[in-house]
């Protein structure tokens, strides 16, 4: 047993493992938990002790048990996916640039136009930027798939004419 995590964590860990069920809702942690007091202690201990990483207000990502000291990355364009649910965003910027080959140079943060969001977050040691945009340039986006996770990107030629800029 790993130390520090108690029976109902470790249960709830391995039980999302099993499932290959990385990203995750308070649905899920509801099926072992009691009531709401106890899925609020579990997810806000899984939390401090990071072996989980909230996406958004009902979001998490469980980080791997072969993580032993809790040091992990999933793909940022992946993450990027998960925290908008699929809907009204696009990834642009150096993050498309990079995934479309158009440079070498790994992107030091993954830009995300939506109509959601604005501000910046650190997740995994990555930086995500969030711009704000219209629903219709946000419709103009492709989608892409990355380690069989669909995400939405900007097209290539959009992203060519960004690099020309720059």
């Amino acid at each position: 047993m790993l130390t520090g995590i108690s029976k109902k964590e470790l249960e709830l860990i391995s039980k999302l493992e099993f499932a290959r069920k990385y990203f995750f809702t308070s649905a899920d942690v509801d099926l072992i938990s009691k009531n709401k007091t106890q899925r609020y202690n579990l997810t806000k201990n899984l939390l401090k002790k990071k072996r989980i990483v909230k996406l958004n207000r009902y979001k998490y990502y469980l980080v791997p048990i072969k993580a032993r000291t809790g040091l992990w990355t999933e793909d940022s364009l992946i993450i990027a996916d998960e925290m908008f649910d699929g809907k009204d965003y696009l990834i642009g910027g150096w993050a498309a640039a990079n995934y479309y080959h158009l440079t070498e140079q790994i992107p030091m943060q993954t830009d995300i136009y939506t109509t959601k969001r604005q501000g910046k977050i650190v997740l995994f040691n990555h930086r995500y930027v969030f711009h704000r945009t219209t629903k219709e340039k946000t419709k103009r986006a492709v989608s892409k798939t990355i380690a069989g996770h669909t995400f939405k990107i900007i097209p290539k030629i959009e992203a060519k004419r960004w690099m020309k800029l720059r």
